[in-house]
């Protein structure tokens, strides 16, 4: 990353995440409980935390081909920022869960149309031999970002704040993030106007990737179960406030892994590190199963943070790699795209597995689903 105009594009794009993540964060820990006290149940939940994060990701692929298509990114980026910050404003008023749905897939929108071309940009702000760093550095700042917001979240708890007014703080955040977009550049790029958007265009190894990614993605349920599973080995004041403590552990590990990672991933492969990193969840999500004690509960949040910082980036660095620079952004949206799709399903079948048969079933799903999609990944030829 020797090009200074490079490194301020990846500095630039990690502030502006680090900013949203705060904001994010601190809504984040503290939505299930929120969810839950509007009546909401775990089907409730996966529905939200399914659908919110999945339906959206439809948005994914077309922005991508489009971006593709209009050889532009910045606009679409900001115009995905701003979304998101415009829809948490709503947040404080919500009274019902069905509210908190609505609202959160809107803002999920937000997320739709920015993540595919904010990636291209990024994979466009570094030399191929640096891939990982890029993503990393990134992935680094965003997840600062979330270390922040989840401790300011515990916080402002603490400070005797109600959730509405926390949500409020959170959507002020949300829209200073838009600030640092003022001075991003974007390398001018020739329209692709001829570009069509078709799995067969793309590599085999990188339709080959999508299927395990989506496997993985089915075990990979939303984060909403772990917090409740933390939630359910505590009562009184501690079922709220270890949770959050909890989740703050989770992004420190996060944070602090990303970068190392990202450059470890450079030197061994993607791959090696992806097999490793879907190992680690199952072996994670059968120890929520069956969890007893806090000291069991800090270890398994620090393994999640881990497993984040192994897999979420170099995913999307990996699909990088497998895509041709003319099709990249198209590539990174259908990826957003087929793994949101199968977010529904896996929260949905959360929920259910809890509802009918414990929170155990709900993990023990989890950690079937990431072992196929180590053992798929292993058996692929490496790129």
């Amino acid at each position: 990353m020797s090009n200074p105009g490079a490194k301020k594009n990846i500095i630039l794009l990690g502030f502006v995440s680090l900013l949203n993540d705060i904001s994010s964060e601190i809504i984040q820990p503290i939505l299930p409980l929120f969810i839950m006290s509007l009546g909401g149940g775990a089907v409730a939940v996966g529905l939200i935390g399914g659908i919110a994060d999945g339906l959206p990701s439809i948005l994914q692929v077309f922005v991508g081909y489009c971006s593709d298509l209009w050889g532009r990114r910045k606009p679409l980026v900001v115009a995905g920022y701003g979304l998101s910050a415009v829809s948490k404003l709503f947040l404080p008023i919500s009274w019902t869960w069905q509210q908190v749905l609505a609202i959160k897939a809107l803002e999920r929108c937000g997320k739709g149309v920015r993540s595919a071309p904010r990636d291209a940009l990024i994979s466009e702000s570094v030399d191929e031999n640096n891939q990982g760093k890029g993503f990393g550095i990134h992935r680094a700042m965003d997840s600062s970002g979330a270390v922040i917001g989840s401790i300011l979240a515990y916080s402002l708890w603490k400070a005797g704040l109600d959730f509405r007014t926390i949500f409020l703080i959170a959507a002020v955040l949300a829209v200073t993030a838009l600030i640092p977009f003022r001075i991003v550049e974007e390398r001018p790029r020739v329209p692709n106007g001829q570009l069509k958007l078709s799995i067969s265009d793309l590599s085999p190894g990188l339709r080959k990737f999508l299927l395990v990614s989506c496997l993985f993605a089915l075990g990979n349920f939303s984060y909403m179960f772990f917090i409740l599973r933390a939630q359910q080995l505590f009562s009184g004041k501690e079922a709220i406030a270890v949770p959050l403590l909890l989740y703050v552990l989770f992004n420190l590990v996060y944070a602090g892994m990303a970068v190392p990672i990202g450059i470890w991933s450079d030197k061994i492969g993607r791959r090696n590190v992806l097999v490793l990193g879907y190992a680690i969840f199952a072996a994670t999500a059968l120890g929520f199963a069956a969890v007893s004690s806090l000291a069991g509960v800090i270890v398994l949040f620090a393994l999640y943070g881990l497993v984040y910082a192994m897999v979420e980036s170099m995913q999307r660095a990996f699909i990088s790699d497998l895509s041709r620079s003319c099709v990249r952004s198209t590539s990174l949206g259908l990826y957003y795209g087929a793994t949101g799709v199968t977010a529904i399903l896996s929260s949905l079948l959360a929920g259910s597995l809890w509802t009918q048969f414990g929170a155990s079933a709900t993990f023990v799903f989890g950690a079937a689903a990431s072992t196929l999609a180590a053992l798929a990944l292993l058996k692929m030829k490496a790129f």
